[in-house]
């Protein structure tokens, strides 16, 4: 990588710069949804997206506690989360307490964006399930996740989604 860009950009432009890269970051994946959808089928890109989130979240995992010195047990797990892009993207709430961590999901950008588009929900549960599972597993092999719901599940109004951490006995 040539990162001599970055080296030139003061504070406020480099904000700036990482804000468009989540941005881009965002709009990438949504339209690479859609394109695999529109090629094939929902349930497809459905499937590929799960394979996809699962490896990414897994390498995001290993280069934060590389790069960022991430301890491990549900302290190490969300101090790492608080650095994956879909968690400064989503704007997931963390509730942390102490033999649990419970992350819940607001406003979910793209099922509100299908929404409004009149699309329906796509199913996310297998590949956030999958994808906090790869995640979990790298900062502590003892974090356990638990859906308590996600599309293709009935959800309340003011919320997408509901994930539950814990660490298994022993």
């Amino acid at each position: 990588m040539d990162l001599k860009l970055l080296d030139r950009m003061g504070p406020a432009e480099l904000r700036a710069y990482v804000e468009f890269l989540l941005w881009h970051y965002r709009v990438i994946d949504g339209f690479w949804f859609l394109f695999v959808q529109e090629k094939f089928d929902q349930p497809t890109a459905e499937g590929i997206n799960e394979r996809v989130w699962h490896k990414a979240a897994e390498l995001a995992a290993r280069d934060f506690v590389k790069r960022f010195g991430i301890g491990n047990g549900l302290a190490g797990f969300v101090q790492a989360l608080r650095y994956f892009p879909w968690t400064i993207i989503i704007g997931y709430e963390i509730e942390e307490k102490q033999d649990e961590v419970v992350i819940t999901v607001p406003r979910c950008a793209p099922q509100v964006a299908r929404l409004a588009k009149g699309m329906p929900e796509f199913s996310c549960k297998e590949m956030h399930r999958g994808e906090f599972a790869n995640f979990a597993r790298v900062i502590d092999e003892r974090i356990q996740v638990e859906c308590l719901y996600a599309p293709p599940d009935a959800h309340p109004p003011e919320n997408f989604c509901k994930w539950r951490f814990t660490m298994k006995n022993g």
